[in-house]
């Protein structure tokens, strides 16, 4: 039913110019709008649908963990942001400041959270006073904003949704064991929700959060070969408790801080989506978290019986699929396949009189553009199957395409020739010292991603300098 061609000229080729192609489906698709303000955007029902099913299973995997939300507030005193020297000078260039309340001027500055440590630290303090009120398990889903000096819809702009786990723990084991359980968790929505794959390890002290001991993080790769920091989880120690002074009475009567974490996954998950799934057509959408599952078209709608048999169909899908009919009258069979395929619905129901006659109806898969003949009395098993089966390609496709995109480089001439020829990742020895990792996005604007929890032995030698290696790291141009 649908021809590229029709495609080709609502959508700039992705392989012409990816971001044209990008900002083409997030306004196309509906997904987002611009804002007045610039940086901010409008996300749209059908983008927001998506960030409600992927904070539907992440809300669900925290309360299995033990976690339960509060809120904090919105507002942050200058003097609480300043308690915590390396932490607000890692965020002071993209801080916002409220200072005037009405007509007046505001005796302290206020920030709007460009996260949440210090506020909900100071609250931690007034909480915990023995070790029987630890462990604190405690998430925020919440809205920040960060001063972006350049933005882009879901990828980075000055506000976006997310959420912010924090927790206290009385062992520094503890808490350590809590960030890399949560980022199992991203992990796991990552790859089996998303269909994206993911490089679990640790950031280099030049890419942790300001004021952590250590940053974990969870790195994919988008279809043009630039990587996408895709959830992180950072143990802070009791750097923070220090400064915020959250004391407790340890187990043998002494005075104790305790250890913390914190973690956070953003709608910057919808872009990863965009730019991992997407094709010449629009948009592609895992089955698990696309907002419309089925889209049933009919064709010949204005004879006798279509619509019945439309309406039948959708109620019977509808107790186990988010499934819609697309009865629009004024529009052409033609453009509603258009349509939906740009929206990247997983999978359309054709069908029209002699399909209904035969008792037949034609499935057609977004993934594939495979079309088969399925009997209506076997509808929701079909259905059901071609769902399972539409989620666990999109993720082998996405793998195939980081496997491609991968390489490895021994040393610096071959670090360079990867380059060259496209963007991806490159896997390389590291000595670990700073100037080698300058020295990489220096000439090549890539930087280290992180050091997988997997690591592959390469060669003896750091591919910058020639000196003995530490780690294996990726490396890669970000978004």
């Amino acid at each position: 039913m649908s021809d590229k061609k029709e495609f080709v000229k609502e959508l700039t080729s992705m392989d012409e110019d990816f971001a044209s192609w990008y900002t083409d489906i997030i306004l196309k698709a509906e997904l987002v709008d611009y804002a007045p303000v610039k940086g901010f955007m409008v996300i749209r029902p059908y983008g927001y649908e998506i960030w409600e099913n992927i904070q539907s299973i992440l809300d669900k995997k925290f309360k299995e963990t033990g976690h339960k939300n509060a809120y904090f507030p919105l507002l942050i005193p200058e003097s609480l942001l300043n308690k915590e020297k390396e932490h607000v000078e890692g965020f002071a260039p993209e801080v916002a400041w409220v200072t005037q309340g009405g007509s007046n001027e505001l005796g302290e500055k206020l920030c709007i959270r460009p996260t949440s440590e210090t506020i909900i630290s100071t609250m931690y303090s007034k909480w915990v006073k023995s070790y029987r009120d630890l462990p604190v398990l405690i998430n925020q889903w919440a809205n920040v904003v960060r001063w972006e000096k350049t933005t882009r819809p879901f990828l980075r702009t000055t506000e976006f949704l997310w959420q912010e786990g924090h927790t206290l723990h009385e062992t520094a084991k503890e808490a350590e064991e809590e960030t890399i359980k949560m980022l199992n968790v991203y992990a796991d929505v990552y790859e089996n929700y998303l269909a994206i794959p993911v490089v679990k390890g640790q950031k280099s002290e030049k890419e942790k959060f300001a004021g952590a001991v250590a940053t974990y993080t969870i790195e994919a790769l988008m279809h043009d070969g630039k990587a996408l920091q895709s959830a992180t989880s950072h143990f802070f120690g009791d750097g923070f408790a220090k400064a915020f002074n959250i004391k407790y009475q340890g187990r043998d009567g002494r005075e104790a801080y305790p250890y913390q974490t914190s973690w956070g996954m953003t709608t910057r998950s919808i872009g990863g989506i965009i730019m991992t799934h997407g094709d010449e057509r629009g948009l592609k959408l895992p089955p698990k978290v696309a907002p419309i599952q089925v889209v049933i078209v009919p064709f010949a709608q204005h004879k006798e019986g279509v619509l019945e048999k439309v309406e039948e169909i959708r109620t019977i899908l509808a107790k186990d699929f988010r499934v819609e009919a697309d009865v629009r009258d004024w529009q052409t069979p033609g453009f509603k396949c258009n349509h939906w395929e740009l929206r990247g619905v997983p999978v359309r129901i054709e069908i029209g009189p002699k399909d209904i006659e035969q008792g037949t109806c034609i499935l057609f898969r977004r993934d594939t553009f495979e079309k088969t003949t399925v009997k209506l009395e076997n509808i929701t098993e079909e259905i059901g199957k071609l769902l399972e089966d539409i989620q666990t390609n999109m993720l082998q496709m996405a793998r195939e395409n980081r496997t491609k995109k991968t390489g490895v480089a021994k040393n610096m001439d071959e670090y360079l020739k990867l380059f060259e020829k496209g963007d991806g990742f490159v896997k390389i020895m590291w000595c670990g010292e700073r100037s080698c990792e300058d020295k990489l996005k220096e000439l090549t604007s890539a930087t280290i991603r992180c050091i997988p929890f997997e690591e592959e032995h390469l060669s003896d030698t750091c591919c910058v300098c020639g000196k003995a290696a530490k780690h294996m790291v990726y490396t890669g141009k970000q978004y």
